[in-house]
């Protein structure tokens, strides 16, 4: 049992595939290409809020 199936009692449903809990899915290069582009945009964002949050405490330590 996976730590988030044991915490929730469900099964966990990423974000990059949406497709009913229990069905199997082909991963194909396609689906592949699609979900490295939406880890590449989370990533960005991640970065860009980092160095906001970054920026602003600076500005209180000074």
């Amino acid at each position: 049992m996976a730590p988030y199936e044991a915490l929730y009692g469900r099964k966990c449903r990423s974000p990059i595939g949406w497709f009913e809990v229990g069905k199997t899915a082909l991963f194909g290069p396609y689906l592949v290409l699609q979900a490295m582009k939406k880890v590449k945009v989370i990533q960005q964002r991640l970065a860009i809020a980092q160095s906001r949050h970054k920026y602003y405490a600076d500005v209180r330590r000074r």
